[in-house]
């Protein structure tokens, strides 16, 4: 359908309006993707955050007939997006990534621990769903959804990471705040000022370390596929810092050093016609799809490896061993 380019919202108090299919989308839908982002942020999911935007989209019909035009339809639609979050982490644990568990090996030759499907993992969210024109500001030098800055919204209560990506990143005033959570200007800013305060131990490195120009980001990620996809350890080695770290959810183990990384690799994960590496885009980062060779020689989906950059050298490499992520990328499980 194609919505008009104008549209009256207002309807008088009290009275219930049904809306058409092109009334609706033309005031609710321009807001889909950034509405996408503020889920994703809040509850760390991505499949989770789009059921919660179809509810959201769902609530918004039902209610639209009562919408007065009392406040902008952003704001009306991220109240309603933003408590049904809240209501849906009554119910469910932080996301976490192994990093978020429990300390590092600097040498590749430990045991792995098993696979833990019992724990909800921290997903990554492709760039093209989030939209180009998500409003997403800087966070402590870190851009809405740098994964780094999600994973630590993961160790605030609820109602902090909803204050705090209100505030913080969609630059709501204060008020507004109120008004979307039911709740008094005084609790906005003292949630506000502990969300900060945690953050700060927690939270994403300094603005200083933050990622490169586009063409060394797309030099990076064409290099990491290249090495990757040929199994090729040294040239790896010379994109990578020293202080390095890779983790792979659903794997509590993770490694920390340039030694233990590329040794891990080299000895249990590189094999040449291996691996297949699609570039990609995941968080504002670079990524890539990852398709492992089956034995009937087709390509069957792995998961999602997403890079993060300082400077000219990748920082961190975090393997999302889940297939079922591929498709969100919108691409096929195989080839």
């Amino acid at each position: 359908m194609k919505p008009p380019s104008t549209v009256d919202v207002t309807a008088s108090p009290g009275v219930a309006v049904a809306p058409s299919d092109a009334e609706f989308a033309a005031v609710t839908e321009p807001f889909r993707a950034e509405l996408l982002a503020h889920c994703y942020r809040i509850l760390g999911s991505i499949h989770d955050a789009e059921d919660l935007v179809q509810e959201t989209y769902l609530r918004a019909w039902r209610g639209f007939g009562r919408f007065e035009g009392r406040s902008s339809a952003r704001r009306w639609l991220y109240k309603i997006a933003t408590m049904a979050c809240l209501t849906a982490l009554e119910t469910r644990s932080r996301r976490p990534l192994p990093s978020g568990l429990g300390a590092p090996s600097d040498d590749h030759r430990v045991a792995v621990a098993p696979r833990e499907p019992a724990v909800a993992w921290l997903q990554p969210a492709p760039d093209a769903l989030l939209g180009a024109g998500d409003p997403a500001a800087i966070v402590s030098g870190r851009a809405g959804v740098r994964l780094a800055f999600i994973a630590a919204l993961q160790f605030l209560p609820a109602r902090q990471r909803a204050v705090l990506t209100l505030r913080d990143v969609l630059a709501f005033r204060t008020a507004e705040v109120a008004a979307i959570l039911d709740t008094t200007t005084a609790a906005v800013d003292s949630a506000l000022r502990r969300a900060r305060a945690r953050l700060a131990e927690i939270g994403p490195v300094a603005d200083d370390l933050a990622e490169p120009d586009e063409k060394t980001r797309r030099t990076l990620l064409d290099g990491y596929v290249d090495a990757f996809t040929r199994a090729d350890p040294d040239g790896l080695v010379n994109l990578l810092r020293a202080d390095v770290e890779l983790e792979m959810p659903p794997i509590p183990t993770w490694f920390t050093g340039r030694n233990a990384v590329v040794g891990f690799l080299a000895a249990r994960v590189l094999r040449r016609d291996r691996w297949r590496l699609v570039p990609t885009a995941a968080n504002g980062q670079p990524a890539a799809v990852a398709y492992g060779r089956v034995g009937d020689g087709r390509y069957e989906a792995h998961g999602v490896e997403v890079l993060t950059l300082m400077g000219d050298r990748i920082s961190r490499i975090t393997a999302f061993h889940d297939p079922s992520l591929v498709r969100t990328f919108g691409l096929a499980l195989t080839f």
